[in-house]
């Protein structure tokens, strides 16, 4: 009944989707308790807003390149019990209403994304508050993430960190945990640099978290370290015909610590030269 004569209100293919795939329908009943009714306004909501934002369209190119290059959001890692880590780094977002809606089918993007690699598979979600304040606060596009794994992508969300989190920023964060709803309180986990390891162990956390993991957002290719080839440890592999052109476009997105709305401030950087006395040649070492 709730499909019957749905052309104009649903995506015929998320329709297709419900009528044939058993497992979809069971995530919805699962996560509504198998209560038939919440089960169905779950499906209504999810499905309308498939529609509404294009979701089955949603692709790299439809979505502004420079969201990709802030490095914002990505997928990279796992927790200590083998899900997918979905990063969101705070400090690089700000709120501005003319992006909101590309933002909104960025996260969309990433979780269409995982959904077709790993079906079934539930994400961790981390908060990354480091260096963070009011004006990376987002309350909007945080109720819309929530809402993504509270209607939208059933049975996704394996757990919530909050990492870092300023004090002051307690006030806002309770009005957050009121939008969870009792079935979602306990995935939501609030951590300091040194409790993150309780969820995740060094090799996947970055050094100013007090990880090992040496992983460089980059971007092209998507920087997921499963969509990236060939791979080394924590990236893609650069042969010496390419290296120095790969050194041009590292110091490029260095200068890229923009913000989630495009800002790019530059970086500076301290050059030292090294030369070898013995064959007169230099060495060029570059920090941050």
């Amino acid at each position: 009944e709730l499909l019957k004569d749905s052309t104009d209100k649903y995506d015929p293919r998320d329709v297709e989707r419900i009528e044939q795939e058993d497992a979809l329908v069971e995530a919805y009943l699962t996560w509504r308790m198998y209560v038939v009714d919440d089960t169905l306004k779950m499906i209504d909501e999810s499905l309308l807003w498939r529609k509404e934002f294009g979701i089955n369209d949603v692709s790299e190119s439809t979505i502004p390149r420079w969201m990709f290059e802030s490095g914002a959001i990505f997928l990279h890692g796992y927790d200590r019990e083998g899900n997918k880590l979905f990063w969101f780094k705070v400090k690089l977002h700000i709120k501005d209403a003319k992006t909101v809606v590309d933002k909104k089918k960025y996260v969309a993007f990433w979780l269409e994304q995982y959904a077709k690699k790993e079906p079934g598979m539930p994400l961790t979600v981390v908060f990354d508050m480091t260096e963070s304040g009011f004006s990376n606060i987002d309350m909007d596009f945080v109720k819309y993430v929530i809402n993504c794994f509270k209607v939208y992508y059933p049975k996704f969300l394996s757990k919530m960190i909050i990492v870092e989190m300023p004090w002051i920023m307690n006030a806002a964060w309770k009005i957050v945990k009121s939008w969870l709803g009792p079935e979602a309180i306990a995935k939501l986990k609030f951590a300091s640099k040194a409790e993150v390891h309780t969820y995740i162990g060094a090799e996947y956390l970055p050094p100013h978290l007090g990880g090992s993991d040496q992983f460089k957002y980059t971007y092209p290719p998507l920087p997921d370290d499963d969509f990236q080839t060939p791979l080394c440890e924590n990236g893609p592999m650069a042969s010496d015909d390419d290296a120095e052109s790969k050194e041009g476009e590292m110091e490029s997105r260095d200068t890229l610590e923009s913000s989630f709305n495009s800002e790019i401030v530059a970086k500076p950087k301290k050059v030292n030269c090294f030369v070898n006395t013995s064959s007169k040649s230099f060495y060029f070492c570059y920090e941050k």
